[in-house]
């Protein structure tokens, strides 16, 4: 499963929403109904599901679930290169 798939099934799960039905671009806010304590706690999915640890004031200013598959990636490939 790849880093998109797992974003999207961690959504959907959060926000109960089908996961057919999140596309990259839905909104957080607009499109899925979030409200800023379940941010905090999709921050600390993502964390759990993909094994990272995320700066959550730079996380919150991601809104699109594209936007949250490239912070992870991001944040996957930095902790990649420390590891080396």
């Amino acid at each position: 499963m790849d880093i998109e798939q797992r974003v999207k099934k961690v959504v959907a799960k959060q926000f109960k929403v089908n996961e057919n039905e999140i596309k990259l671009e839905s909104e957080f806010v607009k499109d899925l109904g979030a409200e800023s304590i379940q941010s905090i706690e999709l921050i600390a999915l993502f964390e759990e599901e993909f094994d990272i640890e995320m700066d959550e004031q730079a996380a919150l200013v991601v809104k699109t679930v594209g936007d949250a598959v490239e912070f992870i990636k991001k944040v996957i490939e930095e902790n990649d290169g420390e590891a080396q």
